[in-house]
């Protein structure tokens, strides 16, 4: 798997969820609301999902192995942590306006 491009949003005001991240996969695959949250053990980074009838969530996009999930959440935290050390470079929303900023 080739991810060409992470385009990272963070976002404020937000205790757990610390920003939204679209995927480019191979140049030609787009993937959309990856989220990096603050869990009880530190960051990481969960999968795009849709709740289900029974109100559990299923997510819709995931790395089928463990070392394909380390690379992505390895490649998406380093871009999240740049994006915090260069603030000017990277547009930041409130948690409030998140669908608007993906509108």
């Amino acid at each position: 798997m080739n991810i060409t491009e992470v385009k990272v949003l963070p976002v404020d005001g937000d205790e757990r969820l610390k920003a939204y991240v679209t995927l480019k996969l191979g140049g030609c695959f787009i993937v959309r609301d990856v989220k990096v949250i603050n869990g009880n053990t530190g960051l990481f980074v969960a999968m795009p999902a849709k709740k289900m009838k029974d109100g559990t969530y299923r997510d819709l996009f995931h790395p089928l192995d463990k070392p394909t999930r380390e690379a992505v959440e390895s490649m998406v935290l380093g871009e999240y942590q740049k994006a915090l050390a260069s603030p000017e470079s990277y547009t930041r929303i409130s948690a409030r306006n998140v669908m608007a900023a993906f509108a």
